[in-house]
């Protein structure tokens, strides 16, 4: 295919060579990632040439098969120069139905954007602009962040949305990501309201009050055009209110918050047409931006109606706990993007179970019932709290200590509770980072949170087994024969001293270094803590520099 016959075309203005021609090229080259630099100059004349045309408004045909050829040609970010100028990015835009906000826009006949055009457009738009940094600039000082925003409020009162409305999403979604300025402008141009209506008709939502939604076991899954809608709806929301948690809100954002939260709800129990994999990622979404939201609107999830399916706790509707719990074990299961997927979840249940008694004593339940079987390890199983344990010695730091404070919050931040459950070598990564590795309390890090007083939850079974199970491995283990046994008070001696100056070896080729633990229960190196001003009532107590010396 030789792109200088599509060049000549057009300068001949040869309206029936061009759409054959770009039909062509668009078939062949679609797939087309590799080719030399002669080919790539020629693709960069072929970019100017097309941008320039497609501002003569050719017949629809014909303009359609120069965008899907643009589209193509987009994806190469070295020949991304002719479209980056601003009579390009307003072109497209004009022609995706969005105004530059700088301009009156024109009043147009029925029928003359059609809905095919303005997706392709919108399509190169998007692909331009996640290309090209100073595409994203000069967005930015174009205002089409505002032209999307009036289009899809337009669109927001109309029944029926177009075809390229996910376009438009898309674009609003990258200039939020891309440009931090816009998530702010964004909020302030009323795009908290308008997203939230927009979302409410991809979902179809029924209101029974103000702050709940009417949920219909019967209802059809939700449309797959509508579900990709959704998803790009949440992550828009997420971008201007991923901070929201830590600030706090007026009243009229209060407002909108509890409405999102309760339309999040019911997120969280609908079920998509593409099946588990669409159902699954729109919930991945929904967690990302209740995560967000600031805690005091998620009261209207715990105080939704309940009706005969409902899962109760208490009184307290436990529907979507119980989905984030499946949602959970089905990625727990699979193994995959663990990071990406589960740490939103946990970092959510974690502050849910912090603000909530009912959430956390349900969560508990489901996630670590009382004691019985004491003969396995913790992190040996199948069931959700051994996947969990095994996360807390994950090489991921992040997803670690993620499921590390989940699972300490739902022993009400008690070190022995979480120890008994979890087991010493488990538990140590977290009580090492909060300095609890002495079984110190946790109420200087626990003040946000009011647990109820401890009560003796010991099944019986546990408290026959108490004595034998070993804190560090959290079970009981099989009695191990004695290594000194047989031998004379004079061997014991020397293997004690063979111990001592391997230790020693080891501490002065920095191989290993003596630790102990501070007054504030963080792990020190014992050069440190023999210089810190509680060496003196260490020596006094016998665990002063006297053995370190003897020992070297």
């Amino acid at each position: 295919m030789d792109v200088e016959d599509i060049i000549r075309c057009i300068k001949e203005g040869d309206e029936d060579g061009i759409r054959v021609q770009l039909l062509h090229f668009n078939r062949e080259f679609a797939q087309c990632f590799f080719y030399d630099t002669e080919e790539q100059e020629r693709r960069r004349h072929l970019t100017a040439v097309l941008s320039h045309y497609i501002r003569s408004e050719p017949p629809g045909r014909i303009l359609r098969a120069c965008l899907l050829a643009l589209r193509i040609l987009s994806r190469d970010k070295k020949i991304l120069g002719p479209l980056v100028t601003d009579d390009s990015l307003l072109t497209l835009a004009k022609l995706g139905g969005v105004s530059s906000g700088e301009e009156e826009e024109e009043e147009e006949e029925d029928g003359v954007a059609e809905d095919m055009q303005r997706k392709e457009a919108m399509k190169v738009l998007c692909n331009v602009v996640y290309n090209s940094v100073w595409a994203q600039e000069r967005a930015s000082e174009l205002r089409l962040l505002s032209g999307v925003t009036d289009a899809l409020g337009m669109e927001a009162k109309s029944l029926s949305p177009h075809c390229g409305q996910f376009y438009e999403l898309r674009l609003m979604f990258l200039l939020t990501a891309l440009r931090a300025e816009l998530r702010i402008q964004l909020k302030q141009e009323g795009g908290l309201p308008l997203l939230i209506n927009l979302l409410e008709q991809c979902l179809g939502v029924q209101w029974v009050d103000e702050q709940h939604v009417l949920r219909d076991p019967t209802a059809p899954p939700v449309p797959m055009e509508a579900t990709q809608r959704a998803m790009e709806t949440l992550k828009i929301l997420f971008n201007i209110t991923y901070s929201a948690h830590t600030q706090i809100p007026s009243e009229d954002d209060m407002v909108l918050y509890r409405q999102l939260a309760a339309m999040l709800g019911h997120c969280l129990m609908m079920d998509c047409e593409g099946g588990e994999k669409e159902t699954d990622d729109l919930k991945g979404h929904t967690i990302n931006l209740l995560s967000a939201l600031p805690l005091g609107c998620l009261e209207v999830l715990v105080s939704a109606p309940l009706t005969p399916d409902s899962v109760e706790w208490e009184g307290v509707n436990m529907d979507y706990v119980h989905a984030l719990l499946c949602y959970m074990e089905r990625k727990l299961e699979k193994g995959l993007k663990m990071k990406e997927k589960l740490t939103p979840a946990l970092n959510f249940l974690t502050e849910c179970s912090r603000a909530h008694r009912q959430t956390r004593r349900y969560l508990r339940q489901q996630v670590l019932p009382a004691l019985k079987d004491v003969s396995l390890r913790p992190e040996h199983g199948d069931t959700l709290k051994s996947r969990l344990v095994r996360l807390m010695t994950h090489v991921d730091t992040e997803l670690k200590h993620c499921a590390a404070d989940f699972l300490f919050v739902l022993c009400k931040e008690n070190v022995g509770r979480f120890v008994k459950y979890t087991g010493y070598g488990n538990a140590a990564g977290l009580l090492a980072t909060r300095g609890l590795l002495g079984g110190q309390s946790m109420m200087c890090c626990a003040a946000s949170a009011h647990y109820s007083d401890d009560s003796d939850s010991d099944t019986e079974e546990y408290r026959r087994a108490r004595g034998r199970v070993n804190l560090v491995t959290g079970r009981v283990e099989e009695e191990q024969p004695d290594p000194m046994a047989g031998m004379t008070e004079e061997e014991k001696e020397v293997e004690a001293r063979r111990l001592v100056s391997l230790f020693s070896r080891l501490s002065r080729e920095n191989v290993i270094q003596p630790m102990g633990l501070n007054a504030q229960g963080h792990l020190t190196p014992m050069g440190a803590l023999m210089s810190d001003p509680m060496a003196e009532e260490n020596e006094e107590n016998g665990a002063g520099g006297d053995d370190l010396e003897e020992v070297e």
